[in-house]
């Protein structure tokens, strides 16, 4: 488990929030439980005072396995976003929670069915200039 701090912005925890109420009503999920624990320890801050390199919603993030040496890279997206032939993953998946809020040179522990796995963050590219909205909050903003 990570316990170094998070960063995130006000309107990804609004829309993270808005997902796991939403999502709680149909379903109930140990990533749904997990992304609440997230966001709760998380310093909700203004991304102009972020520090640099965090990994938000929309970014993506290159980061290396220390057990085996090999490097990905993802973009952290909301699950009707997630394509992982495009290299675009669930903030509900395992990597996607494990990934969000941390910072360049961070070291996060990523629980798997093989056993513990740590990851080091490399690289942090920020959310494209006009990320895609889930649908589910374009039908709020208008209601």
């Amino acid at each position: 488990m990570n316990h170094t701090p998070i960063y995130i912005s006000p309107e990804d925890n609004s829309k993270l929030r808005l997902l796991i109420a939403t999502a709680l009503y149909s379903r109930t999920s140990a990533a749904l439980s997990k992304l609440r624990h997230e966001l709760d320890r998380a310093l909700v801050v203004d991304p102009a005072d972020f520090p640099g390199g965090v990994v938000t919603m929309n970014s993506t993030v290159e980061f290396e396995d220390l057990g085996t040496s090999e490097i990905e890279e993802y973009t952290i997206t909301f699950p009707e976003n997630a394509d992982v032939e495009r290299h675009r993953i669930s903030i509900l998946a395992p990597i996607g929670l494990a990934l969000i809020g941390c910072r360049v040179g961070d070291i996060v522990k990523w629980a798997t069915p093989g056993g513990i796995r740590q990851l080091k963050v490399r690289r942090v590219a920020p959310p494209a200039a006009d990320p895609t909205t889930p649908e589910i909050f374009a039908r709020l903003a208008t209601a």
